[in-house]
């Protein structure tokens, strides 16, 4: 048996943060074929490719020794459709338009409590020389295949993701330290180690460079990878990034406790019409198009939900309640400690009332198995959310899994000094991770640069993406917002507009991205609007003519800040 050595819930897709992205994305974009996939070009030096078919490796990795795993299982898929044995409920099937591959599945031990499922996906021909590590959404549980390891391989890298040790049901990880630390950040650890290895099997050569994406729980990953693990990867593209974990999850219990009181629920008709009302008092007054269906700068909108028209009688979706407003006021302000009146956590942003994981979604029955789970750990399986105490148990929680969960230092040095990337970008009308959380972390990581925000872009820029909703755009109306990242259904032909060889260009050829062109669809695959994504604290500025043309719009410079920001003692 050959030996690697390492070097330097029964949940569905349908159900974490950023998981109902891909079925509604696919609806959205017609089936999610449509647009155009065009692999990199292999790298400079290009790297050795595997042998001819009738030599070829790929079964013989089966039972390979990783330190800490080992490869369960090795074998060849011919290129066209693929359905693989152990996909999730819910993720799109088959999955399409596939190179020939060798499909490698791998279980890492790191402690005798983790089972850490791990695929890596090899292109047979036309490897591009790289390597790509992917993120997951919500509890993880399973592997991500659409949203992650069919967009790499297609493009010519060698692709992995990881189940981030929580399969099936992540609810069930009470008493489990050693697995929390897992999902928490040594999974994704154990799956680029791991992945690094096996292209060197199997190509007899390591991969030139590293990249890791991923959106929510994959932001997190990023953001994880580089500050414990800065030498994993050499460009990392970080979408609406849970790295806030505990506080996160206890805005969700905030809002839970807010619209599940007597009478406080509200029906998507209402959380539409609050978003149109929202949206049409600030709409063309903060930078973007008077005609547009989205808020360009959610912080310039000075909305007051008093002005929302009240139920005189009856209780219909034109109208809220006495107990609904009270609910929705709550929910923009976010959670605070009630003896101390500290921010735990940023409120719901204006013009993301209506959108997936917003409002509506409080009443669903599923949401507290998605998202309470660290409190099950912390607190057992007879955890109730309407007890929580946004005092004491505050830090109940964070004493326990803060350390392990939470990616929240702006120390990028160790990260910056050995020549990483990274690209992070957030939908401002998300309300499952808000932008306001990510905005602030980048502040503070322009203040541990000296407060230097160009030296900061040297390494790391930033994205705020106008009506874009939770990783993509498939609720977010009719803005730019596909743009190659994760959850999205296309992966555009144009450099200009794909994320991820913005990246590679920015690593390998030093170009760094001023701006990403973003693009929306018809049903039909066809270009609806396309608009620029600029660096952060530049925003699309509307110029005139016509507003689905990206020359209708030019970066200017925005304000800086100016978000709802925890106290310091909330950041650990």
């Amino acid at each position: 048996m050959k030996h690697i050595e390492k070097s330097s819930l029964t949940l569905t897709v349908g159900r974490g943060i950023a998981g109902m992205a891909v079925a509604a994305t696919l609806a959205a974009c017609g089936g999610g074929n449509g647009g155009s996939y065009s692999a990199l070009p292999p790298v400079a030096a290009a790297q050795p490719q595997p042998p001819a078919p009738s030599e070829d490796p790929c079964e013989s990795l089966t039972g390979t020794a990783l330190s800490g795993g080992t490869v369960t299982g090795a074998q060849s898929v011919v290129a066209g459709d693929y359905t693989p044995p152990n996909i999730a409920p819910g993720e799109p099937s088959p999955l399409t338009g596939l190179p020939d591959f060798c499909r490698v599945t791998v279980t890492m031990k790191p402690s005798p409590d983790s089972n850490v499922g791990v695929e890596v996906w090899l292109p047979k021909t036309n490897w591009n020389g790289r390597f790509l590590g992917t993120g997951n959404g919500g509890p993880a549980g399973a592997i991500t295949y659409y949203t992650g390891l069919r967009e790499g391989l297609i493009r010519g890298f060698a692709v992995a993701n990881t189940d981030l040790g929580t399969a099936r049901d992540i609810t069930t990880r009470e008493g489990h330290p050693e697995q929390w630390v897992d999902f928490g950040n040594r999974a994704t650890r154990e799956m680029t180690v791991a992945g690094k290895a096996i292209v060197n099997a199997y190509y007899n050569a390591p991969p030139k460079y590293s990249y890791f994406q991923g959106c929510s729980t994959g932001g997190q990953q990023a953001l994880t990878n580089a500050q414990r693990y800065p030498n994993d990867y050499d460009g990392l593209i970080v979408g609406a990034p849970g790295n806030n974990r505990t506080h996160l999850h206890m805005s969700f219990i905030w809002h839970h406790k807010a619209f599940n009181e007597p009478g406080a629920t509200l029906t998507p008709g209402k959380a539409k019409m609050v978003m149109s009302k929202s949206i049409a008092a600030c709409v063309g007054k903060d930078g973007g198009a008077p005609t547009d269906t989205f808020l360009t700068d959610p912080r310039q909108c000075n909305f007051d939900p008093d002005t929302l028209p009240r139920c005189t009688t009856g209780n219909g979706d034109d109208c809220l309640t006495d107990p609904q407003l009270t609910a929705l006021k709550k929910a923009y302000a976010g959670p605070t400690n009630p003896r101390t009146g500290e921010q735990i956590y940023g409120g719901l942003p204006f013009g993301a009332e209506g959108l997936l994981y917003g409002p509506v979604e409080q009443a669903a029955s599923w949401w507290p198995a998605a998202q309470f789970y660290q409190f099950y750990w912390v607190f057992g399986k007879g955890f109730d959310y309407k007890a929580f105490d946004f005092d004491h148990d505050v830090d109940t929680v964070d004493d326990r899994l803060a350390p392990l969960v939470n990616a929240n230092s702006p120390d990028l040095s160790a990260f910056k000094a050995r020549g990483g990337k990274l690209l992070m970008y957030s939908g401002l009308q998300d309300p499952g991770a808000p932008y306001h959380d990510a905005l602030n972390y980048y502040e503070r990581v322009v203040k541990a640069q000296g407060g230097n925000l160009a030296a900061t872009q040297e390494h790391f820029r930033y994205y705020l993406v106008p009506g874009m909703g939770h990783c993509s755009g498939l609720d977010g109306g009719n803005g730019g917002t596909e743009f190659g990242q994760p959850y999205s259904a296309v992966v555009p032909s144009s450099a200009k507009g794909d994320i991820l060889i913005q990246m590679t260009e920015w690593v390998e050829k030093q170009k760094a991205p001023e701006e990403i062109i973003g693009t929306s669809y018809t049903p039909s695959g066809q270009i609806a609007t396309q608009r620029p994504i600029c660096v952060y604290p530049k925003l699309p500025t509307y110029q005139g003519g016509d507003a689905t043309k990206a020359s209708s719009f030019a970066c200017k410079d925005a304000p800086r800040g100016n978000a709802p920001a925890p106290s310091d003692r909330y950041l650990n």
